[in-house]
């Protein structure tokens, strides 16, 4: 006896599933408002701390505002830019878009696989990916066989190239708490966070090579400024020993951070809630990277043509039904 094939799961049965109603033009709008925001209150900590250098020296005070220029250039302006002219996967997609949104997603996969391909080769010693995988991938991608490359990098994406992103965001929440149990000033806290935060997220989609959508990237940008007015707020307030507490115990059960992060505990308070905060978002990010890279995957795997083709079927047999109900209906003259 043959196995049955399992069934395959119809346009109509992702759109019940996965697909939820959203403004696609509203999230794109206020992912920029929010990145600006955060730009915004960057600058305003960056200028704060130029401000009071001028009022110190004069002339010293100028170079403090040029060297604060360059700073929000670097480590503001690139990573958000870089952030948002990544390409993502099209998924909240119904019915009438799912063919476009295949093609779609067809490409975004073969620029990611030659962008892997590319930075393994010309980065000597990057160390983010594994060997054996990036030649499998090349040679999927000079065959030109879609299928091994989408293979490939779901391959990729659940071993070596998540493991590289845990220690990504490792570094970065060590950084984010280093940084602020030095500074110990509210509005210079508030700025390192922002900036490392963006710097990780950066990273993170660079190592993957596509980004979230606008939607999920909407609610990454807001926890990255919600995480900044949070570390302007502890330097306000006097944290108790339970607090210490619970914030050592919750960076500790994040993986990675390991021992690093049990130094900044007894340092600083408010160094370990940056370096928790910055993990967070890091995990929350390659969890919607994970996610949206498995929705198209099932979204690859569903037959448009044929669906399309039972629909019409579906209506010509349903004109069929009608037309000889009303035959049935239509008295015969005597």
């Amino acid at each position: 006896m043959k196995d049955k094939q399992p069934k395959k799961m119809t346009i109509y049965e992702y759109e019940e599933r996965y697909v939820k109603r959203q403004n696609g033009k509203s999230a794109a709008f206020w992912v920029r408002a929010i990145a600006a925001i955060i730009g915004i209150a960057v600058f305003s900590c960056l200028f704060s701390v130029a401000y009071k250098v001028y009022t110190i020296n004069k002339y010293v005070g100028y170079g403090a505002a040029a060297a604060c220029f360059i700073a929000f250039i670097f480590l503001y302006l690139v990573p958000v830019v870089k952030i948002l002219k990544t390409d993502y996967f099209k998924t909240n997609v119904n019915g009438k878009h799912a063919k476009e949104a295949k093609r779609h997603n067809k490409k975004v996969r073969r620029a990611i696989a030659e962008k892997i391909v590319h930075l393994n080769s010309a980065v000597d010693g990057a160390g983010w990916y594994d060997e054996r995988e990036v030649d499998l991938l090349e040679y999927a991608l000079k065959e030109g066989d879609d299928k091994a490359i989408k293979e490939q990098l779901t391959a990729m994406y659940s071993k070596s190239i998540k493991g590289t992103a845990k220690k990504l965001i490792g570094k970065s929440a060590v950084k984010s708490g280093t940084y602020s149990a030095i500074s110990q000033s509210s509005t210079v806290d508030s700025a390192l966070v922002a900036v490392v935060n963006l710097q990780m997220i950066k990273d993170i989609v660079f190592l993957y090579g596509f980004r979230p959508s606008d939607a999920k990237l909407l609610k990454i940008f807001a926890k990255v400024l919600q995480n900044s007015l949070i570390a302007y707020g502890l330097g306000g307030f006097k944290i108790g020993n339970g607090v210490v507490k619970t914030l050592g115990d919750a960076a500790k059960g994040i993986p990675i951070l390991g021992s690093a992060i049990s130094v900044l505990v007894d340092s600083s308070v408010q160094g370990v809630a940056n370096a928790t905060l910055t993990a967070v978002i890091g995990f929350q990010t390659i969890k919607y990277l994970n996610y949206e890279y498995k929705l198209q995957n099932i979204l690859d795997g569903i037959d448009i043509e044929e669906t399309q083709q039972e629909f019409v079927d579906t209506v010509q047999e349903v004109e069929q039904e009608l037309k000889q109900n009303n035959k049935k209906k239509v008295k015969v003259p005597a």
